[in-house]
């Protein structure tokens, strides 16, 4: 049995066993090393050399600077991350967090040090510093910077601060509403060309962008009616320069099976061709999601249709798969989310006259 304050225990076996206290856990919890020895002066001795190591460690923590702490961060985060998810997080330390914390030592920012920081961002964060950035952008670079305390934490004990994140308004997203579908419906029906089908497809499949883009014939099975989504296509820049890279999707979940509405299945084929060639080009290269966002805006001009993004086709699909009696489980597995209440919190919106339908079929009881 230890004495008390010894941290230092005999073993049944004969042996000497000291634990020392390293760190800490994900989980905030203290993380201890065991050294072992057959004598007591062998388990002081080491012992020893460990509290030696972990004082150096802290010594180089009050001296570790939040660049630094940020490089360490992002070596680690790279080797779990996707290209896309790694070359933002590299974009957020070096265009907003950096240059302006960079330089101090990350032992000694406060809590009101990086609400500062965040009000500095939400009034004049914009790079060109013509204003401040928006709470959503300002809570993704908090996001990051939160990411390397907590791997500081963990790597040397030392604590997080514990600042506000900013809050933002929970608006609904723009859904196409009925008259607006059946424009853009007619349209793209009377003038069908491989964008077009694409518009249309997403429509009636509810993908994302990036995954339109690497969406291949040979991704689509033409006796089931269904089409995998196997791949994803984005624009990823990186110290000044862009690049279009094709990768996985963006999760597990996201690599899953769509069926395919029998009257999409005919236009489909009329279009069919190699199965190695991209749906939207029919060539062995992608179309890049910001040159389908482009053809899209003209397409919404075109039919007299207000400006929304790509991703409203997105919403309008889960919408409208909602008002016609789709399990909220199914839906959120043809989107490809991991949890069905993702589905229902941020891509499911109701327009007034579904309310009223429902509102009317209330009545008195007596």
């Amino acid at each position: 049995m230890a004495k008390r304050g010894s941290n230092i225990y005999k073993r049944k076996d004969g042996r000497f066993e000291g634990r020392v206290h390293v760190g800490y856990k994900a989980d905030g919890s203290k993380k201890y090393r065991s050294v072992y020895g057959k004598t007591l002066a062998e388990v002081k001795e080491k012992m020893a050399d460990l509290y030696a190591v972990r004082t150096e460690k802290n010594i180089s923590a009050i001296r570790l600077t939040v660049r630094e702490a940020a490089d360490q961060w992002l070596s680690a985060a790279r080797l779990r991350v996707k290209e896309s998810s790694y070359a933002n997080y590299e974009n957020i330390l070096n265009n907003h967090i950096l240059p302006i914390l960079g330089g101090e030592y990350i032992s000694s920012l406060t809590t009101g040090r990086i609400n500062d920081f965040i009000h500095y961002k939400l009034t004049n964060g914009r790079l060109k510093g013509q204003g401040g950035l928006s709470a959503k952008t300002v809570r993704d670079i908090m996001t990051v910077y939160r990411s390397v305390e907590r791997y500081v934490y963990r790597e040397y004990g030392i604590r997080e601060t514990n600042f506000t994140m900013p809050k933002t308004e929970s608006g609904n997203a723009d859904v196409l509403n009925c008259e607006e579908r059946k424009k853009l419906e007619s349209y793209l029906i009377k003038n069908m060309d491989r964008t077009n089908l694409a518009v249309l497809l997403c429509l009636f499949t509810g993908l994302r962008i990036g995954e339109l883009c690497g969406l291949k014939w040979e991704d689509i099975d033409f006796e089931k009616n269904t089409l995998s989504v196997k791949r994803t296509v984005q624009r990823v820049s990186r110290n000044g320069k862009s690049q279009v890279i094709i990768g996985s999707p963006k999760s597990r979940t996201s690599i899953r099976t769509v069926p395919i509405p029998i009257f999409m299945m005919a236009l489909l084929r009329k279009f069919r061709s190699i199965d190695s060639l991209f749906v939207i080009t029919n060539l062995s290269k992608p179309t890049e999601p910001r040159t389908m966002q482009n053809r899209f805006k003209a397409i919404l001009k075109l039919c007299g249709i207000r400006n929304v993004n790509f991703h409203s086709l997105r919403h309008t699909y889960a919408t409208v798969c909602i008002e016609k009696g789709f399990d909220p489980k199914a839906l959120s597995e043809l989107l490809g989310h991991a949890d069905a209440s993702i589905t229902l919190n941020r891509y499911v919106h109701s327009s007034m006259d579904v309310k009223k339908n429902y509102v009317s079929r209330l009545c008195l009881s007596i």
